[in-house]
């Protein structure tokens, strides 16, 4: 991906040192001055700017924001990118009429109803809160942001009654199967949800970590479980509602990186239910698998990076009647998960003037549960759902400082190592 190289910051908290104050490192841009209100979005196209000119703003967001172009209902007006050459190319191949390689200056310029962030996630708060300030409503990859303390300040910049909000792309979240699951769970169809299991097993080799940001606390966030597993337990979340508390574990099993390569998990649900969740890239054998055991029937998802209707099975209680088994089978008309599935439901929440799915609270309990994890897991602990807030060191570093997992510490109080200097190259 071709994007701006992150800044290093300050230094990472040594082990035992009191907690960092806040995310430092990542400092909001200083207000633009205060633009004059954009027209209505009733009638008119929906003005999309992309930020980042990698892989993903070429194969996921640009496909996405086209085919909604086709159907009238946006425009991409503008691309931003520190290469310029990258940016200049991306905007020649897409038909985007306006390159930058200034984020500021394309806001100030273009006025984009609409941003994406297609970025390394050490960006995503700087770039996320400069939108925003502009006015235009946010659509940022995954992760969101690397800490809870950055997500709570990018929500604190949004607008009040009618946004701008910030959403994430948890595109597996959206999509027919996902929605009719989803329903039939909500509505006690299948009974009480009671055990569950949450698997995100692939495979990453030496020559994937060796892109500088990855395995990097400073400039991923964190391994597995945020940068690969999060879309899976977004899922899970979306499907069972509100996690009560965690117990994890973590390993650094093949990769020599900062981060963790695997982690496993116990999850309990405010409904009750149990879960177990697996986090991996060392797995030859990839898949991406949810599986929820309900009262009267078991729910299972397998796939790999994206899902239709013929990847859920549902398999009855052998007392349920045949004609109710039907009607659980019948999924509709098959709408895949994908990054147009949910960019159809923000673009139709923006013209509503609502809150998106993924944003605020409903965006940050993945996030948070991510974070429990890592702690629980550094901590040997039993982690609670809003047990982590400012003053933990979990708050602003998903290592929180832990012996082992934190990054080292020079003589002189700076990150050693190959985190600030790779980051910097």
């Amino acid at each position: 991906m071709t994007t701006p190289a992150p800044s290093s910051g300050t230094s990472a908290a040594a082990p035992g040192s009191p907690p960092a104050p806040g995310p430092a490192p990542r400092t909001s841009p200083a207000p633009l001055a205060s633009p004059a209100p954009l027209p209505s979005l009733s009638g008119r196209r929906i003005r999309a700017a992309v930020i980042g000119a990698g892989a993903i703003g070429r194969g996921s967001h640009m496909p996405a924001l086209a085919r909604l172009a086709d159907e009238g209902e946006t425009e991409v007006v503008a691309a931003v990118d520190i290469n310029a050459d990258a940016v200049k190319a991306f905007c020649a191949e897409s038909g985007i009429p306006h390159a930058y390689t200034d984020l500021e200056r394309m806001l100030r310029e273009q006025r984009p109803d609409l941003v994406t962030i297609c970025t390394p996630p050490t960006l995503h708060r700087e770039q996320t809160v400069a939108a925003l300030r502009a006015g235009a409503w946010v659509w940022c990859e995954k992760p969101p942001v690397p800490t809870l303390a950055d997500f709570d300040a990018i929500e604190a910049e949004e607008g009040l009654g009618g946004g701008p909000y910030a959403s994430i792309v948890f595109q597996h979240r959206f999509g027919s199967a996902s929605t009719h699951v989803r329903r039939l769970l909500a509505e006690g169809a299948l009974g009480r949800p009671l055990v569950a299991h949450c698997q995100t097993t692939w495979y990453r080799d030496t020559a994937y970590y060796a892109v500088p940001w990855r395995g990097r606390w400073q400039t991923e966030g964190g391994g597995p479980a945020m940068g690969h597993g999060i879309h899976q337990m977004d899922l899970l979340l979306e499907l069972l509602g509100p996690w009560s508390e965690v117990r994890g574990m973590a390993g650094r099993l093949v990769h020599d990186v900062e981060t963790e390569d695997v982690s496993t998990a116990l999850v309990r649900f405010a409904n009750g239910a149990l879960a177990t969740v697996v986090n991996s890239v060392l797995s030859p054998d990839e898949v991406s698998r949810i599986r929820i055991d309900c009262e009267r029937a078991t729910v299972e998802l397998t796939h790999l990076y994206g899902h239709s209707n013929a990847d859920w099975k549902i398999t009855p209680a052998p007392d349920v009647p045949a004609a109710e088994v039907a009607a659980w089978r019948d999924f509709g008309a098959d709408v895949p998960s994908s990054h147009l599935a949910q960019l159809r439901e923000l673009v139709a929440s923006m013209r509503a003037g609502e809150r998106p799915r993924s944003s605020g609270a409903d965006g940050r309990t993945s996030l948070e549960l991510i974070t429990a994890l890592y702690k629980s897991a550094f901590t040997d602990t039993t982690v609670r759902a809003g047990d982590i807030g400012p003053g933990d060191p979990y708050y602003a570093a998903l290592h929180g400082g832990a012996p082992g997992w934190a990054p080292a510490i020079d003589d002189d109080g700076d990150m050693s190592g190959s985190a600030i200097e790779e980051a910097s190259a």
